[in-house]
């Protein structure tokens, strides 16, 4: 577990930090030494709650394994809401897999447990310097839900698998621009999964139908040999 001790690097400004770890000790350490460091600090312990306090930070350290999803879901929900503030991973896992998956769901940095303090705080200043804080997008009023793996609008909810949840969140994020096929594969199907087009089209099908059962404004476009978007 990393000490806060006295790090080198201070904020310039108070930027508020959302940090997700579920380990109440390992949290209460990260939110105590970044503190220190000249930061604001929102502290949850599980997905939900960091979608839902995401709209407020202006950069976010989240753990990849939550008791009610993986961090990297909660990743993708965070982008689906337009939410643009770079996020750090922390993991016990460093395999380069693993690593390119987080990139992949929409993070920014990858920090390996255990870590550095001052590294943290150091990679923390670096990124939000680097990056202006916008105002959540969203579209058309969707919201995922990482820890249900659920597509909500209004009052109507429908469920979605895994791979469906990835596959729209990273439509969502793109704000109705274009996302090239591969693209949308690589943040939906696990790294090195052999995915056919005619498998692309049967997910943009069903995800068109719950589209319409929660009475969406926006379907699924196809750019024939391009990509997808959300019109």
């Amino acid at each position: 577990m990393p000490a806060p001790g006295k790090p080198t690097l201070r904020a310039t400004s108070e930027q508020t930090i959302l940090v997700c770890e579920d380990d109440s000790a390992l949290r209460d350490v990260i939110t105590r030494g970044l503190r220190e460091a000249g930061f604001t600090v929102v502290a949850v312990a599980d997905g939900g709650s960091a979608v839902r306090a995401s709209v407020t930070a202006d950069a976010i350290v989240l753990d990849i394994g939550l008791p009610d999803s993986d961090g990297r879901d909660v990743s993708q929900a965070i982008r689906a809401c337009g939410v643009s503030a770079p996020i750090i991973f922390l993991t016990a896992r460093g395999r380069l897999v693993d690593k390119l998956s987080g990139f992949s769901s929409g993070g920014d940095d990858y920090l390996t447990k255990p870590f550095a303090f001052a590294e943290l705080v150091a990679r923390l200043t670096a990124l939000v310097k680097r990056a202006s804080r916008e105002d959540p997008i969203g579209h058309d009023g969707l919201i995922l839900d990482p820890a249900g793996y659920q597509l909500r609008r209004g009052d109507r909810t429908v469920s979605l698998t895994p791979t469906e949840f990835r596959f729209l969140a990273r439509l969502l994020h793109a704000g109705g621009g274009l996302v090239r096929r591969r693209d949308v594969i690589t943040a939906a199907w696990p790294p090195g999964a052999l995915v056919h087009d005619n498998t692309v089209d049967q997910y943009v099908s069903r995800l068109r139908r719950k589209l319409r059962e929660v009475e969406a404004e926006v379907t699924i476009m196809a750019a024939r040999g391009v990509g997808l978007s959300l019109k």
